[in-house]
């Protein structure tokens, strides 16, 4: 599968330009034209590299990479700035970027960190998130305390531990039997059953709509993703 990457970029000759080079190196591009439209498909989208311009209309990059570390969002981010200031480039990696490249630039040398960056993807795999929000929701990992609209929401240890593995494999799809291997780990009391009644639990603590869930999507035959 292609590696999928998310341009956020508000200039539309830059971002042709940058779209066709790596689209010719083989991958998959989106775009987005200005911060809260991007911030917007990082959150909704699986990407395996997101390169994010620092001044944009409506949400200034810096802003949009820190909101996505805010949210446990851990998805290799490159930064692309016409300020040449070192102060500037600490910012933008204090803030939870990976690497940064002034603009103008080299074709060549942003396709090397390109290549770099998802090198590292791969061999590093995804981490566990430690905080995630959506919506009115707000969950630490870590502490295991979970909120809707300010209200804590009990959430047993399993609960909890299917919800994870689910928010860590956003947007792809996790079948139950990868549930059952390395949620419950292949405990014999649990059935498939098992799963559906606590993803049904999940929802109810959750979603605002059970019967029509925006998050915890059931994948007819094959098993959740969570979007």
């Amino acid at each position: 599968m292609n590696s999928r990457i998310l341009l956020v970029e508000d200039e539309p000759g830059l971002v042709m330009t940058v779209s066709d080079l790596l689209m010719n190196e083989g991958y998959d591009v989106d775009s987005a034209m200005d911060g809260e439209a991007g911030l917007l498909k990082a959150t909704t989208e699986q990407y395996d590299l997101i390169i994010l311009d620092v001044m944009m209309p409506k949400r200034n990059g810096l802003d949009v990479c820190r909101d996505l570390r805010q949210r446990g969002y851990d998805t290799a981010i490159l930064m692309l700035t016409a300020k040449t200031q070192v102060h500037d480039r600490v910012v933008g990696l204090k803030l939870g970027a990976d690497d940064y490249l002034n603009k103008p630039f080299d074709p060549s040398e942003l396709l090397a960190r390109v290549e770099a960056l998802l090198r590292r993807v791969k061999k590093e795999g995804r981490t566990q998130v430690r905080t995630f929000e959506f919506d009115d929701v707000q969950i630490d990992f870590e502490s295991g305390q979970v909120t809707r609209a300010g209200v804590p929401v009990p959430m047993a240890a399993k609960e909890l531990q299917l919800l994870r593995y689910l928010v860590d494999r956003r947007g792809k799809v996790v079948t139950r039997e990868e549930l059952l291997q390395n949620v419950w780990e292949y405990q014999s009391e649990v059935s498939s059953r098992t799963i559906d009644v606590h993803v049904a639990w999940l929802r109810q603590k959750l979603e605002e709509n059970q019967q029509t869930p925006k998050h915890i999507h059931t994948i007819r035959g094959k098993g959740y993703r969570f979007a």
